[in-house]
């Protein structure tokens, strides 16, 4: 394991953490499955130019379950995504979450309304620590503004527990409270180092994120978008770049994710992956959806087999 390099505060906080090392100690606040509609594409379609990249999409992401989002190479997937994800404003049709109209919603507002994503092309700040890096997923969650941050204008009365041990610095906290600024930002830190530990990344926390392995990359991507507390998580192309022992690990940690109480959205091109993950399946081709059901289902229908692997040379 890496030294740390931000410091001791951090270190001290390490150590009363949980081990989260066998992935059921940590705690997220989400609505569970119940299988009712969470989000719903709505006759969506979306035009650049004269470019139809999305023709009268349609489909539900329900409660609680692991939808895939597949097709072959520019079938609209990753513009279907955008569009949910305030990216583009669909030129036609609706996007609801939960039940209320986001399409044409700012990214940010999306992301504060509680949906999350990762990126096909990893972004993440490389010149900060993988820690730095989740946490700036939870300042999603925080309440201070800048000025009050800066200058600690809001105190508030901290839990015994988040109390200093110093008995004078105690002693003024308990009588002056503690600026929300701090208690967010420790708050931030203990979350930031559990999520690392889910994902299995906690012993790089410290390392600068541009020098952690592709896959840990991968990995600090996903925590980072936890770090939001989002009920839904759309997930862009997690396995680009795994083998296949990471894919395993990677489909355990999708699932993880799902038991935790969070709705999974996963663009992916690699169908054994898909096929072994997800409860159901939207197929896209040419911006159409072309087929929709469980995974068995989806690996039978003909015209799937056709998008992937061509028609044969007796359909004509």
């Amino acid at each position: 394991m890496s030294e740390p390099t931000h410091g001791s505060t951090v270190e001290q906080e390490e150590v009363v953490l949980k081990d989260t090392s066998d992935h059921d100690e940590i705690a997220i606040e989400t609505t569970g499955p119940d299988g009712s509609v969470l989000l719903e594409v709505d006759h969506v379609t979306l035009r650049f130019g004269g470019v139809v990249a999305l023709n009268d999409v349609n489909f539900q992401i329900r409660r609680g379950e692991i939808l895939g989002l597949i097709g072959p190479n520019g079938a609209g997937k990753t513009t279907c995504f955008n569009a949910m994800t305030g990216v583009y404003t669909p030129t036609e049709g609706k996007i609801r979450f939960k039940g209320t109209e986001i399409a044409g919603t700012k990214p940010h507002k999306i992301n504060q309304l509680g949906i999350a994503r990762t990126f096909q092309n990893i972004r993440l700040f490389p010149e900060m620590s993988a820690m730095e890096n989740v946490m700036v997923g939870c300042d999603a969650r925080h309440k201070t503004s800048v000025p009050g941050a800066l200058f600690r204008i809001y105190r508030q009365r901290p839990k015994e527990e988040e109390l200093p041990d110093n008995g004078i610095r105690r002693a003024f906290a308990k009588v002056f409270g503690i600026s929300r600024h701090t208690l967010e930002e420790r708050a931030g830190r203990r979350r930031s180092m559990e999520l690392l530990r889910f994902v299995g990344i906690a012993d790089r926390a410290h390392e600068l994120a541009r020098n952690l392995p592709y896959g840990y990359q991968r990995r600090l991507e996903i925590a980072r978008a936890l770090a939001t507390e989002p009920e839904l998580i759309c997930l862009d192309e997690p396995a680009a770049g795994f083998n296949p022992a990471e894919k395993e690990d990677l489909m355990g940690l999708i699932r993880r994710i799902r038991d935790l109480g969070h709705t999974v959205l996963v663009i992916e091109h690699d169908m054994k992956l898909v096929l072994g993950v997800t409860d159901r399946i939207v197929v896209l081709e040419f911006g159409q959806k072309i087929a929709e059901g469980t995974p068995d289902e989806v690996a039978r229908n003909p015209k799937v087999i056709a998008a992937y692997l061509g028609e044969p040379d007796d359909a004509a």
